[in-house]
């Protein structure tokens, strides 16, 4: 398959000239569009045949894709999703499922899944997706490539079809840092900034108990990374969910049904993942609840489950959601004071393999979200770092940073970058 099966419609689309040279430039540079925003003269599909038939043409550009098309980057097309971005696995039963470049017997991540596949086979050298419970992170880290997660309501998400508006950010993929921070300085609309020596790393060394690979093949990397350029001084380890339980009062009345196996979950961070999916529910169906019961649309496993749930999700505990979200927002910032880092661990391991059965996948996604649901919960922003192969299946780690920090967060993981890569050569040699 050329393209993977990333691309719903291949065109070029050039840059639109500008009058002002004085901005930061992607010329020269390619990228491509998740099938969720709105671009002039076409259908926005998300991702399912019933709603691309019922929605008419777009008659106008999101104003993430015009920035974009305005610093003069070239758009190759748009690319597949998961149906109505309610899925992080990628598997679509109407259009097919990208091909994940790492590892082809493996699912590639969603909801932006051909945005992160176009990206990572080198059909173009960035993509734009849209992240509200993982779906830039996941994709990123399952195919081995870069994902930023921005402050939520930094980046326009005009002309962009919502899933759950609390959640809901533009993000990007990209194969190197550089081009990371280079789209991030158009979309965030920074100016090019020096350097902040981060005042703290935090490793969340709970989190990483959640990992089905050695803990040590992800922590090493980053630690001497830090060590090397910064000095050991500034690492740290805190119990996030301890510290989240402490602090985040709300959060009480979603952890009355906490799991058994403590071993596999963190009590206040699976209530996390709770509360962020009731109020997605909610806000799911204030935006597309009519539209579903209208049309009756023919929807995949998985997918037809979760918005039958949102259908038939109440009100009841929606104010504590939104005390929740306000109470993290403040701990989280008050815990990293200026310029402090979060590492922690993007998933808790490689990508399932394709059309594994929903129900086997629980345990794994429970995990994931009690993890995805930090930043999604506090509106931080978050990057998805590769940090090679484990066993021949990607790897990644994860830096958060407080509200309104992404572009200290970008330049940070581009300075990071040479040293990085250094660790992560030797991690790959040793033997675990």
């Amino acid at each position: 398959m050329a393209d993977y099966g990333a691309f719903i419609d291949k065109f070029i689309l050039p840059p639109v000239p500008t009058s002002s040279p004085s901005q930061p430039s992607l010329n020269g540079l390619t990228f491509a569009v998740k099938d969720i925003f709105d671009m002039d003269g076409y259908v926005t599909g998300f991702g399912n045949p019933d709603w691309l038939r019922t929605h008419s043409v777009a008659t106008s550009t999101a104003p993430a894709v015009s920035a974009i098309l305005k610093a003069g980057a070239t758009c190759l097309g748009r690319t597949f999703m998961d149906e109505m971005a309610y899925s992080i696995n990628g598997e679509n039963i109407h259009y097919g499922t990208p091909v994940n470049p790492c590892a082809p017997d493996r699912v590639p991540g969603g909801s932006s899944s051909g945005s992160a596949v176009a990206v990572g086979a080198t059909l173009v050298d960035f993509s734009l997706g849209t992240d509200t419970g993982g779906s830039v992170r996941v994709p990123a880290s399952y195919c081995g490539i870069y994902g930023f997660r921005p402050s939520h309501g930094i980046v326009s998400t005009e002309g962009v079809t919502p899933m759950a508006q609390s959640f809901d950010t533009v993000g990007w993929f990209s194969r190197d840092p550089e081009t990371l921070n280079r789209v991030g300085q158009i979309l965030l609309q920074l100016p090019v900034e020096k350097l902040v020596v981060p005042s703290q790393v935090l490793i969340a060394d709970d989190c990483f108990k959640l990992l089905s690979i050695p803990t040590a093949r992800v922590t090493k990397v980053i630690v001497a990374s830090i060590e090397k350029l910064f000095g050991g001084h500034l690492l740290q380890s805190v119990s996030l969910g301890d510290y989240i339980e402490s602090k985040v009062p709300s959060l009480k009345p979603f952890m009355q049904n906490e799991t058994e196996n403590e071993e596999f979950s963190i009590k206040s961070l699976v209530a996390l993942s709770t509360a962020m999916r009731l109020l997605q529910r909610c806000e799911f169906k204030k935006n597309h609840g009519e539209w579903v019961r209208t049309v009756k649309p023919n929807l995949g496993p998985g997918i037809s489950e979760r918005v039958l749930e949102a259908l038939n999700s109440s009100d009841e505990h929606i104010n504590d959601c939104v005390s929740v979200k306000t109470e993290l927002r403040a701990a989280l910032t008050a815990l990293l004071g200026e310029n402090g880092v979060i590492v922690i661990p993007t998933l808790p391991g490689p990508p399932p393999k394709l059309q594994t059965e929903t129900k086997s996948l629980e345990t794994f996604r429970a995990r994931a979200f009690s993890l995805l649901s930090v930043a999604g919960v506090s509106g931080f922003c978050q990057v998805t770092i590769p940090i090679g192969k484990y066993d021949g299946l990607p790897v990644s780690v994860s830096l958060m940073a407080k509200h309104g920090s992404d572009g200290f967060l970008l330049n940070l993981v581009e300075t990071l970058y040479p040293t990085l890569k250094e660790q992560v050569d030797i991690a790959e040699k040793l033997i675990y």
